[in-house]
């Protein structure tokens, strides 16, 4: 007889550098595991990137494979294969919120264009395009431009441990806009994520409390103060595992639900 799955438990992972390399396809190991882990707790993603961005990573199936897919922090998701939106806002019906309803057009604009003006000053050793990507509860800025090819991508992520041009640029950002209400989250390898105060992978912890589980687990690579898995891991609600890779995230899981 197969053993009942525990519906008291959820695990929720991030993708880039939890169950995937950085922007990379997911193995068929991590996914054939992902399945045999559903037999035994709750299965969840919640990743910063977008729903397109995402079924590229995990599969164009990946809703049916999970029993949630919280993209853009838990502004788009899924439940059991079925899109739930966001948090109920005062009362009203199910709605989707915008980076661009939240902060408006003037703020918004001048922190576009404070951004380029910022990276017109700087010089790396490459720059693509699309340096400022819309999401809908997110703004991604990639000093780099994420239409970098991989080689680039891992040039410009070595370039940045070493000059720490992320962490300069999200600190000169928080100067500027202070009190605007803003959070600035690194994450994956090439850009930083800019949302409301409140959106960021917390988010997701809104949308799953009907569902009164007794324990969260959540796994993710970014997990120090300024990295986009911080917030969540640290949350009183959450049991956090820090990994540095997606083979560590199969081995911890491995020793807390088949040990």
């Amino acid at each position: 007889m197969s053993e009942a799955v525990d519906t008291t438990t959820l695990c929720l992972f991030d993708v880039d550098g939890t169950l995937t390399a950085a922007r990379q396809r997911v193995t068929p190991g991590m996914e054939d595991f992902l399945q045999r882990l559903r037999r035994r707790v709750r299965v969840g993603v919640v990743g910063g990137s977008d729903f397109i961005k995402i079924k590229e990573q995990l599969g164009d199936d990946v809703v049916e494979k999970v029993d949630y897919l919280f993209a853009e922090n838990g502004l788009v998701a899924y439940q059991n294969g079925q899109l739930v939106a966001v948090q109920r806002i005062q009362g009203c019906d199910w709605l989707f919120q915008s980076i661009q309803a939240y902060m408006g057009e003037d703020l918004l604009q001048d922190f576009i264009n404070f951004c380029l003006n910022y990276l017109a000053k700087i010089t790396l050793p490459r720059k693509r395009g699309t340096f400022i990507e819309f999401r809908n509860g997110m703004l991604n800025v990639s000093p780099v431009g994420r239409s970098c090819s991989q080689e680039e991508r891992i040039e410009f992520y070595q370039l940045d441990q070493k000059e720490r041009i992320r962490e300069k640029f999200v600190a000169v950002l928080q100067e500027e806009f202070k009190g605007k209400g803003l959070t600035f989250s690194i994450g994956g390898q090439i850009s930083f994520d800019v949302f409301p105060e409140g959106w960021d992978k917390r988010y997701c912890l809104g949308l799953v409390e009907k569902d009164s589980y007794k324990t969260i687990h959540f796994f993710g690579d970014k997990t120090k103060p300024g990295g986009n898995d911080y917030e969540i891991y640290a949350d009183p609600r959450t049991i956090g595992h820090e990994v540095t890779c997606p083979e560590d995230t199969q081995r911890i899981c491995q020793d807390l639900f088949f040990n």
